[in-house]
């Protein structure tokens, strides 16, 4: 069985915060990708009980670099 390649790096709740996170991460040219249970992405997105939940992978190879993104953005929102 081969190792796995992404990390889960945060949590965040809300289709619109995990798509800013992305692309603020992609602009410092690291690659990620979203996963979100299938209901809570509909036309209208649900985020009770946890199905607005989103999830952030990075690359295992670029997961320091992102930690040190995802410090420095919760910082600015304080």
């Amino acid at each position: 069985m081969g190792e796995l390649k992404w990390t889960l790096l945060t949590e965040v709740q809300g289709r619109l915060e995990a798509d800013l996170l992305k692309s603020y991460f992609e602009a410092a040219g690291v690659e990620v990708e979203l996963f979100q249970e299938a209901i809570g992405h509909h036309i209208y997105p649900v985020t009770v009980d946890g199905l607005g939940r989103v999830q952030l992978f990075v690359s295992n190879e670029q997961e320091k670099e992102v930690r040190k993104l995802l410090e420095d953005y919760l910082n600015a929102k304080d």
